[in-house]
C-alpha cells in the first residue's frame, strides 16, 4: 500500500510544497494515480511555508489547501515518496529546501535508504526548468540513498507532444504557470495521474518483494 503525504505501513508519500496552487493540482491527480492502483491509498502533505502571511499577501498567494502539514519524522514511515515543488531560478522553492534541511536525523540513521521517490514541479515558462528542477533535486534523494524512479517514456505519446504546451519531461510530471493564470492541462494532469499510478506499482513491488 502507499500514502503520499501521510506515511504510515505501506504507503508512498506524497509531499509537495505549492505557492500559486499548480503544484497541488498535479498532486491532487497523482494521488488519484496512486489510488487507482489495488491496495494503495494515498494521502497528501505539504511542507510548512517560511513566508509570513503578509509577504504572501503581497505576492498574491492563495489561501493555502487542508493538506495537513509534514514533518520529518513522519517521512520515516513512508514506503516511498513523490515530491513536488515549484521552481525558483531552476532548482527547487526555498520552502521545499528547508524541509529537507531538517531531515538531518534520518539521515543519520539512514531511515530513508532504499526507498522509491519520484518528482514533480511546476516552472513560469518553458525555458524555466523543466529538467534542471528535477536534476538538481536528486542530490537531496542520493545523499539520502532513496531509489530514484523517473517516469523515463511511460507516458507514452503524451511525452511526445508538439502542437501544444506540455510541462513534464521524462524526469517526472510538470505544468507551466506562465503569470499565475494558466493552469494544468488535460495533458499536463493525465501524466500526473500516470506518474501517481507508476510510482505506486513500482512501490507496491519492492515492498513485496522484501
Amino acid at each position: 500500500m502507499f500514502r503520499p503525504y501521510y506515511i504510515y505501513g505501506n504507503f508512498p508519500s506524497l509531499c509537495y510544497y505549492s505557492t500559486y496552487g499548480h503544484v497541488e493540482k498535479l498532486a491532487q491527480e497523482i494521488k488519484k494515480g496512486a489510488a487507482s492502483v489495488e491496495g494503495v491509498e494515498a494521502k497528501l502533505w505539504q511542507v510548512p511555508e517560511t513566508l509570513s502571511e503578509e509577504v504572501l499577501g503581497k505576492m498574491g498567494a492563495p489561501a493555502k489547501g487542508d493538506a495537513p502539514i509534514i514533518t520529518p519524522n513522519d517521512l520515516a514511515e513512508a514506503d516511498g515518496f513523490l515530491f513536488g515543488f515549484p521552481t525558483r531560478f531552476g532548482m527547487m522553492a526555498a520552502q521545499f529546501k528547508a524541509f529537507l534541511d531538517a531531515t538531518g536525523g534520518l539521515w543519520r540513521t539512514q531511515q530513508l535508504a532504499g526507498k522509491p521517490a519520484g518528482l514533480f514541479y511546476s516552472t513560469g515558462s518553458q525555458g524555466g526548468g523543466q529538467e534542471t528542477t528535477a536534476l538538481t533535486a536528486i542530490t537531496q534523494l542520493v545523499h539520502h540513498g532513496m531509489i530514484f524512479v523517473p517516469i523515463g517514456y511511460t507516458f507514452g505519446g503524451g511525452m511526445f507532444e508538439m502542437e501544444n504546451i506540455k510541462g513534464g519531461s521524462p524526469y517526472g510530471s510538470g505544468t507551466y504557470a506562465g503569470d499565475g493564470s494558466r493552469q494544468p492541462t488535460e495533458l499536463e494532469m493525465e501524466q500526473a495521474f500516470h506518474q501517481g499510478k507508476y510510482i505506486a506499482t513500482i512501490t507496491k513491488k519492492l515492498k513485496g518483494s522484501a
